[in-house]
C-alpha cells in the first residue's frame, strides 16, 4: 500500500518523494489533503492582478509645443531659472513627477518649494479653464505677470464664477488676501440664505458677494460701535448694486440715529445714567471691585429693606465682612458710580429691561439687568435723574420694582422713592466671529 501511494503521489507532482511515515499511512483522511492541496490543472489561466481603487487624477496641462521634444534635463533647467511665464512652464512640473520625480527632488532640482508647486500645478489648471470659458484676453494677459496666487484663490470657484472673480480682480487690483476674501465670499452667499438683508444682494455680482459679506461681519460687533460701523462702511464701498448699496445705507442711519438717541437717552436733566455691558473676565481684571447685595425686583420693597446697608474689609487680606448674612452678592468692577457709592448701596436684578422707562428699549427687551441704586438718596429732586418704585399691578399687570423719571414721579405727586439709580449693568455675551448672537440678528 505504501508503495502504490508514493507511485501514485510521485506520478502526480513528477517527482520522488520521501518515505512517507506510518502515523500518515494510517490515517487516510490525511492522505487527501496532501494530494488534493498540489494537483493543479493541465491549462492553468493567468490570474488577473487585484483592482485597487484609484482616485480620479486630472490628466496635467498639454505641454506648450516648445517644450515637447525637450529632455528631462532640459525640462529641470527651464523650471529652475523660470524660462518663460509661469503658465507655460507650470505643466512641466506634473510631467517631471509622471517620469519618477518627488515634490522634494523637484524643489532641490529647481528651487521650487513644495507649496510653489502645487500653487504654480492648480493655478495653470483655473487659467485652462477661463481660456476654455472664453474669458476676456485683456483679463487673461493682466495674469501673466505673477497671477498664480491670485488664480490659485479662486480654484474652488465654477468656470462661470472664476471668469466674473477674475475679472473683478483685475478691475479692482487685488492682492491675494483680496482674492481670497472675494472666493471666500462667493463660495459662502448661497448658504446664506435666509440671513437679514441676503435678498437685497446679487448672486451673479462679485462685489455683492463681497459686500454682503462686510455686511453681515458688521452684525457680529457690538451694537453700536466703531468696528460695525467701519465694516459697514467697507460694505458700501464694494457693494455694486443700487439695492445693496441702499440696504446698507439704511443700516448706517439707523445705527446712527440709535447712537444719538442712545446718547439722549443717557442724560435726563443733566443727569447721566450710565449704561454698561460687562464682559467676560472684567471681574477678573479689575485692579478694584465692589461687593453689594442683590434684591430681586419681584419682591418688591420688602426684600430691599432687609439687604445689608454695606461691608467693610477687614484684616491684611481684606476680607469682605457684612453687617447681616445675605444670600446674594454680586462682585462689580471699581467703576465711578461703585466706588463712590457708601453704605446703602443694593443691586437689584430685573429679568427684562423694558423696566426701563427710556427711549431705546427695543435693546433691552428679554435682556436681564442688574440696577444699582443708593437707598441713601430717596428724595424726588425737581425733574431730575431715575429712581427705584414699587408699583402695584395696574392695567398692563406690572406689579413689583421698577425705574421711573424724577418728572413723572414729580407729576404724580410722589416725593420719595427707594433709592436713586446710579448705573445699569447689561449681562456679558460671548463674541464669536463665525456665529453672531441672536441679538445681533434682531
Amino acid at each position: 500500500m505504501s508503495t502504490m501511494l508514493s507511485f501514485s503521489l510521485s506520478t502526480l507532482c513528477f517527482k520522488p518523494l520521501s518515505p512517507i511515515p506510518p502515523s500518515f499511512c494510517n490515517d487516510r483522511r490525511s492522505l487527501l489533503k496532501p494530494v488534493s492541496a498540489i494537483i493543479r490543472p493541465s491549462n492553468p489561466q493567468p490570474q488577473q492582478p487585484p483592482q485597487l481603487y484609484q482616485p480620479f487624477r486630472p490628466p496635467p496641462s498639454p505641454l506648450p509645443p516648445q517644450f515637447v521634444s525637450l529632455d528631462t534635463a532640459a525640462r529641470i533647467d527651464i523650471l529652475a531659472n523660470r524660462l518663460g511665464l509661469w503658465h507655460e512652464y507650470a505643466p512641466l512640473i506634473p510631467y517631471l513627477i509622471r517620469d519618477g520625480f518627488s515634490p522634494p527632488s523637484i524643489e532641490e532640482a529647481t528651487g521650487i518649494s513644495g507649496v510653489e508647486q502645487n500653487r504654480l500645478v492648480v493655478a495653470a489648471q483655473v487659467r485652462d479653464s477661463l481660456v476654455q470659458s472664453n474669458a476676456d484676453p485683456e483679463i487673461l494677459f493682466a495674469f501673466d505677470t505673477g497671477g498664480s496666487e491670485l488664480l490659485y484663490e479662486i480654484r474652488l470657484l465654477s468656470s462661470s464664477q472664476r471668469v466674473a472673480a477674475a475679472r473683478y480682480i483685475v478691475l479692482n487690483n487685488l492682492d491675494g488676501q483680496g482674492a481670497q476674501d472675494l472666493a471666500r465670499a462667493m463660495k459662502d452667499f448661497p448658504r446664506r440664505r435666509g440671513d437679514k438683508g441676503w435678498e437685497s444682494f446679487d448672486y451673479n455680482l462679485p462685489g455683492d458677494c463681497l459686500s454682503f459679506m462686510y455686511y453681515r461681519q458688521s452684525r457680529e460687533h457690538k451694537n453700536p460701535s466703531e468696528q460695525r460701523t467701519a465694516a459697514l462702511e467697507q460694505a458700501l464701498s464694494v457693494a455694486e448694486t443700487e439695492k445693496a448699496k441702499s440696504q446698507i445705507i439704511d443700516e448706517l442711519k439707523g445705527k446712527a440715529g440709535e447712537k444719538q438717541e442712545a446718547a439722549e437717552e443717557e442724560i435726563e436733566q443733566g443727569v447721566r445714567v450710565p449704561v454698561v455691558r460687562l464682559k467676560m473676565g472684567e471681574v477678573a481684571e479689575a485692579s478694584s471691585v465692589a461687593v453689594l447685595p442683590v434684591c430681586r425686583a419681584e419682591e418688591r420693597e420688602k426684600e430691599l429693606m432687609e439687604a445689608p446697608m454695606g461691608c467693610t474689609r477687614e484684616g491684611e487680606f481684606g476680607v469682605v465682612a457684612a453687617e447681616k448674612g445675605w444670600k446674594r452678592w454680586v462682585v462689580l468692577p471699581g467703576w465711578e458710580p461703585v466706588l463712590g457709592l457708601g453704605k446703602g448701596g443694593v443691586v437689584v436684578s430685573f429679568g427684562d429691561a423694558r423696566v426701563l422707562p427710556w427711549k431705546v428699549n427695543r435693546w433691552y427687551k428679554e435682556e436681564p439687568i442688574l440696577v444699582v441704586v443708593d437707598r441713601t438718596r430717596n428724595k424726588v429732586a425737581t425733574n431730575n435723574g431715575f429712581y427705584l418704585v414699587a408699583v402695584d399691578g395696574g392695567g398692563d399687570g406690572a406689579e413689583g420694582l421698577k425705574v421711573e423719571r424724577g418728572s413723572t414721579l414729580k407729576g404724580s405727586g410722589v416725593e420719595d422713592a427707594l433709592g436713586t439709580v446710579l448705573l445699569v449693568v447689561r449681562p456679558p455675551r460671548e463674541e464669536d466671529d463665525d456665529q453672531p448672537s441672536d441679538e445681533d440678528w434682531e
